[in-house]
C-alpha cells in the first residue's frame, strides 16, 4: 500500500465516522425551547464539534489501522472477492 492510498483510506474512514458521529447527542433549539427567530427548531443548540472531531480522529485511526493490517498481511486479497472469476489464474 502506497502512502497516498493509505492517506485516502484514512480520509474515507474519518469522514464516514464523522458523519455518523454528527447527529449523536445533539441538543436542538426545539428541545431547549428557545428557538432563535429565523432558524429552524431542529437547528443545534449545542453541537460539540471539537469533541466530536477528536473522538472521530481516534476511532477512525483504530479502524484504519485494522484495515491496513488486513490489507498488508494479505489475509484478504483481491482474489478473495473475485466472485465472478474474472481474474486470470495464478501461474
Amino acid at each position: 500500500m502506497a502512502i497516498t492510498s493509505a492517506i485516502v483510506l484514512y480520509a474515507v474512514f474519518w469522514f464516514m465516522t464523522f458523519l455518523i458521529a454528527l447527529p449523536i447527542r445533539v441538543t436542538t433549539q426545539g428541545d431547549v425551547g428557545e428557538v432563535v427567530p429565523g432558524t429552524h427548531s431542529a437547528a443545534p443548540e449545542v453541537h460539540n464539534l471539537k469533541k466530536k472531531a477528536w473522538i472521530t480522529t481516534i476511532v477512525a485511526f483504530i479502524l484504519w489501522a485494522i484495515a491496513v493490517v488486513v490489507i498488508l498481511s494479505g489475509v484478504i486479497s483481491v482474489r478473495d472477492i473475485d466472485w465472478f472469476n474474472r481474474m486470470p489464474p495464478l501461474q
